[in-house]
């Protein structure tokens, strides 16, 4: 069965009557094509998902194995006026920084405590901290988008313009 978007402008309750049809569907051992740009549907309902952009397959498979596409145990998401004193003290950590929207966000490589993270974060004023698994969204926009967070990118070496 192929479903095209089939919860779009549905309110909460017959989004969730949808999930379960669907769900009962796999159930009998139907197969179903789901297309969605909600992409908490597909984490939770679809076996394999494949990435789509500009009409191209960008990356398939489960969502444990398109999770392998970064390499972050959970992400953390901080709120800060100290953005490049939290970037700085991320980096000596371990943890890559990113933008997501104009969310300031860390992968981090292990899982930490709340108390680890504040820790790692000791004399930085931070407004909010989130923590998130890796999701869906990070990793279509990582594969779809990976030019977006050159401004962290940091050159080996630093061309000197006056002496090539």
């Amino acid at each position: 069965m192929i479903l095209d978007e089939p919860t779009t402008g549905l309110d909460i309750e017959a989004r969730y009557e949808i999930w379960e049809l669907i769900r009962q569907l796999k159930g009998q051992g139907i197969t179903v094509l789901l297309t969605t740009h909600l992409l908490d549907e597909a984490e939770r309902l679809c076996q394999r998902i494949g990435i789509l952009k500009g009409g191209q397959l960008m990356a398939e498979g489960t969502l444990e194995e398109l999770q392998q596409a970064i390499p972050a145990k959970e992400i953390v998401v901080v709120q800060t006026a100290q953005e490049e004193e939290a970037i700085a003290r991320a980096r000596e950590q371990g943890f890559t920084p990113r933008r997501y929207g104009s969310d300031l966000a860390f992968w981090l490589p292990e899982s930490l405590e709340l108390k680890e993270i504040l820790d790692r974060f000791a004399g930085i004023s931070l407004e909010s901290v989130s923590r998130y698994p890796v999701k869906l969204e990070h990793i279509y926009l990582e594969i779809t988008q990976p030019e977006r967070n050159q401004e962290f990118f940091i050159p080996e070496e630093i061309p000197d313009p006056w002496h090539p």
